[in-house]
């Protein structure tokens, strides 16, 4: 792979996948020209996603013993040997504009500094810019030895101490998020389960009233407050079902923590 970076400097991208055949190869065409390296750790594919990522790199690895994002983004990150990593989902396209940025982060190579990118997601049909969804900005460009993800069972963060500096890169990253209305439910619930999980074991419990009051809030906030309105239906289908994602992460915690085992 080429790079225009400078000599000095080299790239790395990183990925943690499981069963991405749909959007991988869309991915890994948006940076396989500019950086120095992909790294990629699977959990488990049973599709096609392994053939697909060995036509981009040989630095492909699996863990099936998976601990949670935080854990295994981590562990993907000890395969890095460039200056500089790029961390993207399968489901994000880099454009130009964001590349461009990128590559002059990365020459300029500032001590003790992280960078964030904005995400733009496409949701059921449209691009969501409103509902708190944009720019979404998070780290996901640092250098490789400076720090880390923390290692939370979902929505696991770039760790941040005393020092560091954040600059935002211009230009988006394109997030396909998700594939109909199954995936999303699907994911959501996921998502909710690995935070009662990850609640349950610090000793936090919850109740069914604190999931309507958390939920109704979600979709204030998401709908009125951040002017989901504006993007019209999807912004009230999108509004509506984070609600129910809400609700339904602290039901699950509450039938964790505060509901009787089935007698033997």
């Amino acid at each position: 792979m080429s790079t225009s970076t400078t000599p000095t400097t080299t790239l790395a991208v990183a990925l943690i996948v499981k069963n991405e055949e749909k959007h991988l190869k869309a991915c890994l065409d948006t940076v396989k020209d500019w950086v120095d390296e992909i790294v990629i750790l699977d959990s488990g594919s049973s599709d096609a996603t392994k053939s697909i990522a060995l036509e981009y790199t040989d630095k492909f690895f699996v863990n099936e013993d998976w601990q949670g994002f935080g854990p295994q983004r981590r562990l993907a990150q000890q395969h890095v040997e460039s200056d500089f990593v790029l961390w993207l989902d399968a489901d994000e396209r880099v454009t130009p504009e964001l590349k461009l940025s990128i590559q002059q982060a990365v020459a300029a190579n500032k001590p003790n500094t992280l960078y964030k990118i904005s995400r733009l997601s496409w949701v059921f049909g449209r691009y969501i810019r409103h509902c708190g969804w944009y720019p979404d900005r998070v780290v996901r460009l640092y250098p490789t030895t400076m720090t880390q993800y923390n290692d939370a069972l979902v929505h696991e963060k770039v760790e941040i101490s005393a020092g560091m500096q954040i600059e935002n890169l211009t230009g988006d990253a394109i997030h396909y998020t998700y594939n109909d209305l199954h995936h999303y439910l699907v994911k959501s619930a996921g998502y909710a389960e690995a935070w009662a999980k990850q609640r349950e074991a610090r000793g936090k419990k919850s109740s069914i009233s604190q999931g309507i009051i958390h939920a109704m809030t979600c979709f204030i906030k998401m709908y009125i407050i951040k002017a989901g309105f504006l993007d019209g239906k999807q912004g009230f289908l999108l509004s509506l079902l984070s609600a129910h994602s809400t609700f339904a992460k602290y039901a699950d915690l509450w039938i964790k923590t505060s509901t009787l085992p089935p007698k033997s």
